[in-house]
């Protein structure tokens, strides 16, 4: 009878022990499948010839949100299995405040029909990359999602350079921007986001060298540094430097209120000499003085039209993603017709401030810029401060700084802000948790 019970339990230990390894594989897939997803989205390597001036995005692209609706509940399905308690904390004062705006400019935009469309995307991919943290059981673990899913990413876009180069470098016939000609842009629809996420996958890359896989790490290090290299995206590689160096500083000075200064100053900075010399002649007279295009590669015309465009509103905005591409935008004047086809402003701060205001604009500063850094000083001080916060911090303010230049906060499934919010959610949680090793 003894020996009958004992077989019984070890079938039931196994049983139990082969079900756990199922599911590791499943929150390891589904890690690394979702974070490929965000890089490399369901439509990689277009062709920028068929793109007419004019095109700008309306968002609609059904498979992309019902694919990230159902990994929203996947997602938080498995972080709820260990996660809970994570999850939970996300219900600070900040994040509801900011929450509620959200819905309060969607209730009165300019176009209520594409403000709905598009923050239903974007609080699927907020969801998934607030549970997506929260999958991996220890730092290690993470480690080698991260590191799979880069080396993953580096292998597509260098394969789309070897097999389909029409595909992955601009091209002298492309319609909207032949200057750009020979710059790798790899599975990616631009050299300037190409750029970016291969500087955020090359902090990756540091991280992993710094937790112990040298031979991964890098060769994550080497090849997005060559494919940046390639892309020339040098408001990236200065970034990528820039990013580097100072928070490295971090490592000796530990103040809260010094590492804000140090760190968020040059922030203050690359707003006030970009969308700043066109509010002020006399900052316009200093960025002419400058070792740069005192234009921003044309950006002051949109971020002139874009600010003007904001002073009719001020405190609502024009409504949730529903400026550039709408209604909004008519009876323009001789000279200004371009406007009606642009995007975006090249600047998150001022495209939020168009969609939400500036009280949405308040709001996320406090939300995106003040809590992270603050996070990360109470994960450092409680003995989380080891590679992995480091590399959340990093991606963390390559997105801040690059947010001057470009513009990719709360736009749906975009990789840069996919990315960002990871290193967001991130810092949110080891402000929180004893990271397991």
């Amino acid at each position: 009878m003894s020996q009958l019970v004992d077989a019984s339990e070890i079938r039931i230990v196994a049983a139990g022990v082969e079900r756990q390894q199922v599911m590791d594989i499943v929150r390891g897939a589904t890690f690394v499948g979702t974070l490929l997803l965000g890089w490399i989205s369901l439509h990689p390597f277009e062709s920028l010839g068929d793109l007419q001036i004019g095109d700008v995005g309306t968002g609609n692209e059904l498979a992309t949100y019902a694919l990230f609706g159902a990994l929203s509940v996947l997602t938080i399905a498995l972080a709820m299995r260990n996660g809970a308690r994570g999850l939970a904390t996300l219900l600070t004062p900040a994040f509801v405040l900011f929450g509620t705006w959200v819905l309060v400019t969607v209730v009165l935009s300019f176009d209520p029909g594409t403000s709905v469309k598009r923050l239903s995307l974007t609080v699927c991919v907020v969801a998934v990359t607030a549970a997506l943290m929260l999958l991996p059981k220890s730092q290690q673990e993470l480690m080698h999602w991260f590191t799979i899913a880069a080396l993953a990413l580096l292998a597509v876009c260098y394969l789309g350079i070897l097999l389909a180069p029409d595909l992955s470098i601009h091209l002298a016939s492309d319609p909207q921007e032949p200057g750009l000609a020979g710059n790798w842009r790899g599975a990616f629809g631009h050299k300037n986001q190409a750029a970016a996420v291969m500087v955020m996958v090359l902090f990756l890359g540091v991280y992993s060298v710094r937790s112990g896989l040298w031979l991964s790490g890098a060769a994550v290090v080497a090849l997005a540094s060559l494919f940046l290299f390639y892309s020339a995206g040098k408001s990236s590689l200065t970034l990528c430097f820039a990013v580097l160096l100072l928070t490295s500083v971090t490592s000796f000075i530990r103040a809260f209120w010094l590492r804000t200064i140090i760190l968020l100053t040059p922030l203050l900075l690359l707003n006030v000499l970009s969308i700043g010399t066109v509010m002020l002649e006399s900052l316009a007279g200093v960025s002419k003085l400058l070792p740069f295009d005192s234009t921003f590669t044309g950006r002051t015309d949109i971020w002139a039209f874009a600010l003007q465009s904001l002073h009719a509103r001020m405190l609502t905005g024009y409504g949730f993603a529903s400026f550039w591409g709408s209604s909004a935008i008519q009876n323009l004047p001789e000279g200004k017709e371009w406007a009606g086809f642009a995007a975006h402003s090249h600047n998150g701060y001022l495209d939020t401030a168009l969609g939400m205001g500036v009280p949405g604009l308040a709001l996320l500063i406090l939300v995106l810029v003040i809590l992270p850094l603050r996070n990360f000083q109470r994960a450092d001080e409680g003995g989380n401060n080891g590679p992995l916060a480091m590399v959340l911090l990093r991606i963390w303010l390559f997105g801040l700084y690059l947010s001057a230049m470009e513009s990719f906060f709360l736009d749906r499934s975009d990789p840069l802000w996919f990315t960002f919010l990871l290193a967001v959610f991130g810092l949110h949680y080891l402000a929180r948790f004893r990271a397991a090793k």
